[in-house]
Parts: structure tokens; C-alpha cells; sequence
């Protein structure tokens, strides 16, 4: 099972970033309400990027933590492939 770290878009262009086995599964687990507080309040999210296959949890938190701490610019690139 890989584990992918994935941004999704919500309605307000807010960014999320978490990590998954499933990135489509988990978007529509968050546009039914369920999962993140964000997602409960700035929902719908359209899925803007995943990972390659990450193998384990550990590492692919350790770059969703990294992501997360970029400028919504930076993450831009990233979506668009301008970023590795």
C-alpha cells in the first residue's frame, strides 16, 4: 500500500495538504463533510496534485510537512510541474 501526499482546492482557493493511501477517495470523503474541520467549512475540494508513490506514512508526512510551510506560490509550481 503506497501512501501519496496530495492539495486539494477548496472553493474560497484555500489549499489543503494531507496524505493518503487513496487521494480520490479522500476527496470525496472530505466533500461529504467528513474528515478535516477545513474541509467542513470551506468544501467543496477539487483535487489539484498528487504525490508519486511515497511507500510508507513516515515519508510521506515528513513532505507533506515540508509542503505545507510553502508560499501558496511555490505550491502553484508544484501543481503546475514547475516544482519537484
Amino acid at each position: 500500500m503506497g501512501w501519496y501526499v496530495y492539495i486539494a482546492k477548496a472553493r474560497t482557493g484555500h489549499y489543503y495538504v494531507g496524505i493518503t493511501t487513496d487521494p480520490d477517495s479522500r476527496i470525496i470523503k472530505h466533500n461529504s463533510g467528513q474528515g478535516s474541520q477545513m474541509a467542513k467549512q470551506q468544501g467543496p475540494f477539487e483535487l489539484m496534485y498528487r504525490s508519486k508513490d511515497l511507500g510508507s506514512k513516515s515519508v510521506a508526512r515528513k513532505r507533506e510537512v515540508q509542503i505545507k510551510k510553502w508560499t501558496k506560490e511555490k505550491k502553484d509550481r508544484l501543481i503546475n510541474g514547475e516544482w519537484a
